[in-house]
């Protein structure tokens, strides 16, 4: 029986492609393994289902809507059939010229679409395949509130910090940091990102990344106090399971103040009347 307030979660990466089928073979065969080691929920990297737009393919003339759309079904099936909660990257088409979204699809474990986020902060590249998200995505599992995210929102503490107003207490973050040409920027900055973004709202973060060589990091499950709680290796497929248990405490050095940074006070106590306070060019 699940335990309230502790959700077990796979965080899971793989070499996603343009080939729609093989992708979701890869998805399914990870639910799979997710689910022998008694994950609640499998998590996936961006464009997971589809591929990545500008990295995998270069234009959606020829994408097969139809075959994402069978694919993702079948996911759907697969959830129910596992009983599990998967959270999946992929596209969504939109009408008319408008530009798909970069998205993440919530599926509950009764195979219901539960919910969909979309990307809101897309890079200048991803604007050319893609149309920005304006919503948050919330749900809870066992008690525990989590929030989505994809890629480049990670730049944006603003998005994390508003997640932090809604309770949120679980950030499912799926990227696609690979396909480069050897380590980079992003090698050491997302990672540190990442850490930062736990420590600073004190939230877990599953960060589930693309494998596809070269991999600029390893996908990985962050505490609330910034540490890495496990991870998988470069350049390698894997499913990395771990529980995650809301009533752990964890150091948290800006606990006492944040609700009061929230708030727009921007120090840790009230200001004092005292001229050599106001006067700062003197000794």
């Amino acid at each position: 029986m699940a335990k309230k307030g502790r959700i077990t979660v796979a965080t899971c990466q793989f070499t996603v492609g343009s080939n729609i089928t093989s992708n979701g073979r890869r998805i399914r065969e990870q639910i799979d393994r997710a689910r022998r080691m008694r994950a609640e929920m499998a998590h996936f990297p961006e464009s997971a289902l589809s591929g990545y737009a500008g990295v995998d393919f270069t234009s959606w003339d020829d994408f097969d809507w139809d075959l994402a759309t069978s694919e993702m079904i079948t996911i759907c099936r697969h959830a129910l059939k596992r009983r599990i909660w998967v959270l999946v990257g992929s596209a969504h088409r939109l009408n008319g010229g408008n530009l798909p979204h970069n998205c993440t699809y919530l599926v509950a474990p009764d195979g219901t679409l539960a919910d969909r986020y979309d990307k809101c902060f897309c890079t200048d590249r991803d604007l050319e395949f893609y149309t920005p998200g304006e919503h948050f995505g919330i749900f809870e599992i066992n008690g525990v509130r989590c929030g989505m995210l994809v890629c480049f929102d990670a730049r944006f503490p603003e998005l994390y910090r508003q997640y932090k107003r809604r309770n949120v207490q679980v950030v499912l973050h799926s990227f696609y940091n690979a396909r480069a040409r050897k380590a980079g920027l992003l090698s050491e900055v997302m990672p540190a990102t990442i850490r930062t973004r736990a420590a600073s709202n004190y939230v877990w973060v599953s960060a589930a990344n693309a494998s596809g060589h070269y991999q600029e990091w390893p996908s990985f499950l962050a505490r609330p106090d910034g540490t890495v709680a496990a991870g998988l290796t470069r350049h390698r497929p894997g499913v990395s399971v771990n529980t995650i248990d809301t009533s752990r405490s964890f150091y948290d050095a800006a606990g006492v103040y944040r609700n009061r940074a929230m708030k727009g006070l921007l120090n840790s106590a009230p200001s004092v009347r005292d001229n050599r306070s106001r006067d700062r060019k003197s000794l």
